[in-house]
């Protein structure tokens, strides 16, 4: 592990302001007794990376998962069409989720086109309300990538105009190279499920997962442990209610 990586150095800026202390609430997602949660990412392979470990945590406590695509992954892959790409992507996800034991959506959106207008906050919204999860795991939406950012907001209108009826946690991708700023407020100890996770993220073969995981999610993973007290955990900030009551409905 190279000192100068930018997600230790950001990692180890944050442990030194924040201090050396774990605050109580840091591990109430294992504790929240949760029966069902969606975890919303911009791309195929997207919920797997920054929530894989917490889902398969979550489904062994007995409740349900779902992984929500908002895009087919069309753009994702050198030289394939945009119907070429989604069919790989597609069979990708669909094998992520076999080895996971989950469920997946796929919402209408394009990669690299995503769209945050009144037409999709209504889709957002009607896709988790049908679903009726008790929390829901989405980017960190100060993000290099604009899918990213299109995702978290709208996940959040939704917890906004379904008043606030589900937990909302913001995870982090790639901290450093796209999320940024990303301070966790709970921690997930994903050391009994790590090697699955794994196992379901190097399905997205297309994606050049084994960079993906060596040079990024596991240095993560590994980081966050250590900041969690054990070998690897996946972070998280949790989104509060607003103080002041306001509807932008």
């Amino acid at each position: 592990m190279k000192a100068k990586h930018p997600f230790i150095a950001l990692a180890l800026a944050a442990v030194l302001a924040a201090g050396a202390s774990m605050p109580a609430h840091a591990q109430r997602i294992a504790q929240a007794h949760y029966k069902k949660a969606l975890v919303v990412g911009a791309h195929p392979d997207d919920p797997e990376t920054i929530a894989g470990g917490t889902m398969l945590v979550l489904k062994g406590q007995g409740c349900e998962v779902v992984s929500v695509y908002l895009t087919g992954g069309e753009a994702g892959i050198a030289g394939k069409s945009h119907d070429e790409a989604a069919a790989i992507r597609h069979k990708e996800s669909e094998d992520a989720c076999r080895v996971m034991g989950i469920r997946h959506i796929f919402m209408d959106q394009v990669d690299g086109d995503t769209e945050v207008n009144r037409e999709r906050y209504a889709q957002m919204k009607a896709v988790i309300e049908r679903e009726k999860p008790d929390v829901v795991f989405t980017h960190w939406p100060i993000d290099a990538h604009r899918d990213h950012r299109a995702t978290s907001l709208l996940v959040y209108d939704a917890w906004r105009q379904l008043d606030h009826s589900f937990d909302l946690y913001y995870a982090e991708a790639m901290s450093g190279l796209q999320s940024q700023n990303f301070i966790p407020t709970d921690y997930v100890n994903i050391d009994s499920v790590v090697a699955k996770k794994h196992e379901a993220c190097m399905c997205h073969v297309s994606q050049g997962m084994p960079d993906i995981i060596n040079g990024w999610h596991g240095v993560m993973e590994k980081f966050r442990g250590i900041e969690f007290h054990c070998k690897a955990a996946e972070a998280f900030s949790k989104q509060l209610w607003p103080e002041n009551g306001m509807s932008d409905r």
